[in-house]
């Protein structure tokens, strides 16, 4: 499948909080989206053994191959990073279906998905209801907005203890500031825009109080893609 940019195209450079973390947003990415939303609704998708609330099936190699054509020359000026091979360690398409009332702690609170600052990730909606889109935290206690390496232990450690206390992360989706954590940004979900931020800062999906559905057509489906620079 030939994929192709949106003449339209527009680029945006942001920064996020206190610690100033690097977001890109790519709005009218692809000229034609709808090929993608029927590439979607003939996958299988299935649940796979991650913390991700729903299900997912494999985006097209094209797809991975577009989105390096794309961004290798945008990630000196948005990442500090040299423009290099891309590795993709998941490239998915991605349904959010799991009822609120089933999370566990972990996917009631922010995430990171990476404590590489090297590590990329990308989010691609794909849904044109109001289906939320990506906010970005300060863990309040540690004060931390990403994790990297130096900071893993102390964070995870913190989180695990707040965990056992069971204080302050709200059954269902996180969707603003809460006891543990204060959102410093976020990224409305329009069709068709893309944004790409380092895996080690603390994110979540803003998913909303809807009814989940499990029809790519319908529901809020995305691209969801982790990006490595070849050594």
């Amino acid at each position: 499948m030939l994929l192709a940019p949106h003449p339209d195209l527009r680029i945006s450079h942001h920064v996020v909080g206190r610690e100033r973390a690097p977001l890109l947003v790519i709005d009218n990415l692809l000229a034609d989206p709808e090929r993608m939303l029927h590439k979607a609704a003939s996958r299988g998708f299935e649940k796979m053994p991650t913390l991700f609330p729903g299900i997912r099936a494999s985006a097209p190699p094209s797809y991975q191959r577009f989105l390096q054509a794309m961004l290798t020359p945008l990630l000196r000026e948005a990442f500090a990073l040299e423009p290099a091979e891309f590795v993709f360690p998941m490239c998915h398409f991605s349904l959010v279906t799991q009822p609120p009332e089933n999370l566990h702690f972990l996917q009631r609170v922010p995430h990171i998905d990476s404590v590489s600052a090297r590590g990329l990730a990308t989010v691609h909606y794909l849904f044109r209801e109001s289906w939320g889109g990506t906010d970005f935290y300060r863990h309040r206690r540690s004060g931390f907005e990403y994790v990297d390496e130096g900071r893993h232990a102390a964070y995870f450690d913190c989180l695990a203890q707040e965990a056992r206390e069971e204080q302050g992360a709200p059954a269902g989706y996180i969707d603003g500031d809460t006891p543990l954590f204060e959102r410093i940004a976020g990224v409305e979900g329009v069709f068709n825009r893309l944004v790409v931020y380092r895996r080690n800062s603390l994110h979540s999906g803003r998913i909303g109080g809807r009814a989940l559905t499990s029809d790519p057509l319908r529901g809020r489906l995305s691209i969801n893609s982790f990006i490595d620079l070849a050594p």
